[in-house]
C-alpha cells in the first residue's frame, strides 16, 4: 500500500478513536446524547457475537454472489439498499464473482455501500495464490469497492490442494501484512471443497473468521469436520450453500435457514438473492428465528430427510466444473 494511504487510515483510526473518548466522557453529563442504535438495533434483525472479533453480525448475510448478478440494473440497487434498511449488516463479494459482467460484484457494491460504509462489515475474498499477483487481486478490489480497507478479506475457495505450509509461507503472510497495515481488519478463508483442509488450517494458522458451506445434505461434512475446530479457537463462523439446489424442491426456506441457525458456532447464513420477494422473506425468517428447544431434534430429522441429496448430481456448486459466482444454475 502507498506510504500516504496508510498515514491516513492512521489519521482516521486516531481520530476515531478521540472522538470515542469525547462521547464516552460525555455520556453521563445530563443533556448528552446517548450512542446511536445500529441498523439492526433499529429494525429489530437479530445479531450475534462474530466470534473473537467481538463484532455483532446480523444472522442473515447478504450475498453478492450468481444470484445477487442475475439482477439487472435497476433491480440490484434498491435490493442493496432494501436489505441495508431492513438490518442486515453483513456483506459479502469477492474479486472473481460476476468477473466476466460488465459491472462486477464489487462495482455494483462500490456504487452502494458507501453511503453505509462505516455502518457495514464489508467482506471480499482473494483468489490467487501467487502473493504478487494477490496484490494486484487486492488493490483492484479496493478500487471497485471504492474504499481504502474492507473489513474482513478471506483467501478464497480453499481445497484439498492447498498444503497449509504452501498458504502459511505465501498468501497468509500477505493478509497478515494488510491486517498490521490496518488495510484489513480482519482475515479468513472460505471453503465449500475441504473440510479437513479447513480443519487443518484453523488449528495450525491465526485466522479470525471462516466462511464454510453447511446445510442439512452434509456435503463435505464441515459442520463435523472443520466447525468444531472453528469454535475451540472462536472464530466468527459463516455458513454459506445453505439453501443452494435444495431450496423449495426439497426443503422450505425457513428450515434450511433454521438449520444454520441451529448450529453451535455459527454467527451468520449467508444467502445470495434474486429479486425482492425471497430478500423480504428471509429478512422475515432472520426478523422471527427463535432457537427451539428441540433444534438438536430438528437438525438430525432435516439431515435425515435432505441426506440423499448430498452430491454433485444435485449440487451444482459440488460439481468439478463450477466455479464460485460463476453464472452456472
Amino acid at each position: 500500500m502507498k506510504k500516504e494511504t496508510v498515514s491516513r487510515r492512521k489519521f482516521i483510526l486516531q481520530s476515531s478513536l478521540a472522538a470515542t473518548a469525547i462521547t464516552v466522557g460525555s455520556a453521563s453529563i445530563p443533556g448528552c446524547n446517548p450512542k446511536p442504535k445500529s441498523q439492526s438495533e433499529i429494525t429489530g434483525m437479530p445479531t450475534r457475537i462474530f466470534g473473537k472479533t467481538g463484532e455483532q453480525v446480523s444472522i442473515l448475510g447478504y450475498g453478492g454472489g450468481s444470484q445477487f448478478m442475475k439482477m439487472p440494473d435497476g433491480e440490484w440497487e434498491p435490493h442493496l439498499e432494501y436489505a441495508f434498511n431492513a438490518g442486515i449488516n453483513y456483506f459479502d463479494t469477492a474479486s472473481t464473482y460476476g468477473e466476466d459482467a460488465e459491472k462486477p460484484s464489487e462495482s455494483r457494491f462500490g456504487e452502494i455501500i458507501p453511503s453505509f460504509r462505516d455502518k457495514v462489515l464489508l467482506l471480499t475474498k482473494i483468489h490467487d495464490r501467487d502473493v504478487d499477483k494477490a496484490k494486484a487481486e487486492f488493490e483492484r478490489s479496493l478500487n471497485r469497492l471504492k474504499t481504502d480497507y474492507v473489513d474482513i478479506l478471506l483467501i478464497h475457495a480453499i481445497t484439498e490442494d492447498d498444503l497449509v505450509g504452501d498458504i502459511e509461507s505465501g498468501v497468509y503472510q500477505f493478509v497478515q501484512d494488510l491486517k498490521a497495515q490496518k488495510s484489513v481488519r480482519y482475515i479468513g478463508f472460505s471453503s465449500m471443497d475441504s473440510a479437513e483442509r479447513s480443519k487443518e488450517l484453523i488449528e495450525k494458522l491465526d485466522f479470525d473468521i471462516t466462511l464454510l458451506a453447511m446445510n442439512p445434505t452434509n456435503y463435505g461434512n464441515f459442520s463435523q469436520v472443520a466447525l468444531p475446530a472453528a469454535r475451540e479457537k472462536n472464530l466468527g463462523v459463516i455458513a454459506m450453500k445453505v439453501m443452494r439446489d435444495i431450496v423449495n424442491d426439497y426443503a422450505k426456506p425457513k428450515e434450511l435457514l433454521d438449520y444454520a441457525w441451529n448450529l453451535d458456532g455459527v454467527s451468520c447464513s449467508l444467502v445470495s438473492m434474486t429479486g425482492m420477494d425471497p430478500l423480504k422473506e428471509n429478512l422475515n425468517l432472520a426478523s422471527n428465528y427463535k432457537k427451539s428447544p428441540q433444534a438438536l431434534n430438528f437438525n438430525k430429522e432435516l439431515e435425515e430427510r435432505l441426506a440423499h441429496l448430498g452430491g454433485p448430481q444435485h449440487l451444482v456448486w459440488a460439481r468439478p466444473e463450477y466455479y464460485d459466482g460463476s453464472m452456472i444454475c
